[in-house]
């Protein structure tokens, strides 16, 4: 059964657990995986320096691209015999990235998801309708388990078939429910459609991740479907879902379960630590995976980590919401931008919806930006006022196309595009 316990573990404790278990994974990494016993020795470290939590900076950085030049297993730190479970990304852009789970990393993985759900409101008893898809994908079969820990009702529908989720949840009435935030949206429409209100549906809870999302659209999921919405965040390369969860009564950043995952923000340039508070790359390290425990993980991710919130009880510290991918920056005419950015600054207005979508084109040698949005109104003036008000306050000029509603794409249970680059197009 679910303990919450350790989440208010005295910080002191904290720090000393963390190295205990960052020295053996160090240790483990370096005497069965050849990888990264090679990459120690490229940089000059061995094991036995990582003395405190602050001797870990000057171990490697471990990428995607580690994981795709070791395919299928070559990271891994046991046996083939004794794997129970294997996930893998779709390698639309490349090889797939194949991420490997024993016993052990599966009792890790249920907990950590247990926590997530109990903190997003969750309790036991409840019935669970998750939508996040099922397959190599982590998202569905690993908060099934950790529903299942926690000992909620899970209905394994998956992402898609909309028509069929409307149905379940009409028929079934959870109280919580999983998915990614733009597929929330889609749902709600689709409810809506169907003649419910917020006031006359199950749903209290709506777990949401797998995309970067802002609290414009939480308000707008909250609204729509009557429900706390919080943040899960989770990777497959460091255990899928689960590695951090906003707590359902603040809404404040989701909290880390650091006695399982190490966090580091780094300069996306430099690589150099930064202190908390301060933005930068995620870096995160598995301390308590035994099949592929991975080291200083590069997540890509841009954020900031926060103190614990006291009110809680947790000691544990918070990321902010993700303000994007260093992959995926815009930097357009010589400023760097964040979808994430702009949407907080459209959702100021209440006449725009949460659906929107950034073209990203060049006329001769210059970049042109230019945002699709989903309005109630598409007059001129509208249109001319989000424009003035993103240059006020990101320093960027956009064009701004307001489109009717359901005119833009919509999520399909899985992760939605909403950069669309055509400056190579011909």
């Amino acid at each position: 059964m679910f303990n919450p316990t350790a989440e208010a573990m005295p910080l002191a404790q904290l720090r000393a657990l963390q190295l205990e278990r960052l020295q053996a994974t160090v240790q483990r990494l370096s005497e069965r995986v050849p990888a990264y016993r090679t990459k120690f020795a490229e940089v000059g470290v061995t094991p036995d320096e990582l003395k405190t939590l602050g001797d870990l900076h000057r171990f490697p950085f471990t990428r995607k691209s580690d994981l795709r030049d070791s395919y299928p297993f070559g990271l891994f730190s046991v046996p083939r015999s004794e794997l129970r479970r294997i996930h893998a990304s779709s390698g639309t852009t490349g090889k797939a990235t194949v991420v490997g789970y024993d016993r052990n990393d599966l009792d890790v993985f249920a907990e950590v998801v247990a926590r997530s759900l109990y903190a997003a409101g969750a309790r036991p008893g409840m019935l669970f309708h998750n939508a996040y898809g099922y397959g190599l994908f982590t998202g569905g079969l690993g908060t099934h388990a950790g529903g299942e820990r926690l000992g909620l009702g899970v209905v394994p529908i998956s992402g898609g078939n909309t028509d069929k989720q409307v149905q379940l949840i009409e028929d079934f009435g959870p109280e919580v429910i999983a998915c990614t935030p733009s597929y929330a949206l889609v749902l709600a429409e689709a409810l809506r459609r169907r003649g419910h209100t917020p006031e006359s549906l199950s749903l209290r809870y709506a777990v949401l991740g797998a995309e970067p999302w802002s609290d414009t659209m939480r308000r707008e999921v909250e609204t729509r479907l009557g429900v706390k919405a919080t943040n899960i965040y989770g990777l497959s390369e460091i255990i899928g879902p689960g590695v951090s969860n906003e707590d359902v009564h603040e809404q404040q950043g989701s909290y880390l379960w650091e006695d399982h995952f190490y966090p580091e923000i780094v300069g996306p340039d430099t690589g150099e630590v930064l202190p908390d508070g301060e933005f930068g790359v995620l870096v995160l390290t598995s301390m308590t995976r035994t099949a592929m425990p991975v080291l200083r993980y590069w997540t890509g991710d841009i954020t900031r980590l926060l103190p614990a919130d006291n009110a809680t009880g947790r000691t544990m510290r918070r990321m902010d919401f993700i303000q994007g991918r260093s992959d995926d920056m815009i930097i357009l005419r010589g400023v760097n931008v964040y979808p994430s950015q702009i949407e907080a600054v459209f959702g100021q207005f209440a006449e725009l919806r949460p659906h929107y979508q950034l073209v990203l084109s060049r006329t001769g040698i210059m970049d042109e930006l230019l945002l699709k949005v989903e309005s109630g109104r598409t007059d001129g003036a509208l249109g001319r006022e989000v424009v003035q008000r993103i240059k006020a306050q990101i320093g960027v000029s956009v064009t701004c196309e307001l489109c009717e509603d359901g005119s833009l794409p919509r999520s399909e249970g899985g992760k939605l595009k909403r950069v669309l680059d055509l400056r190579g197009a011909r």
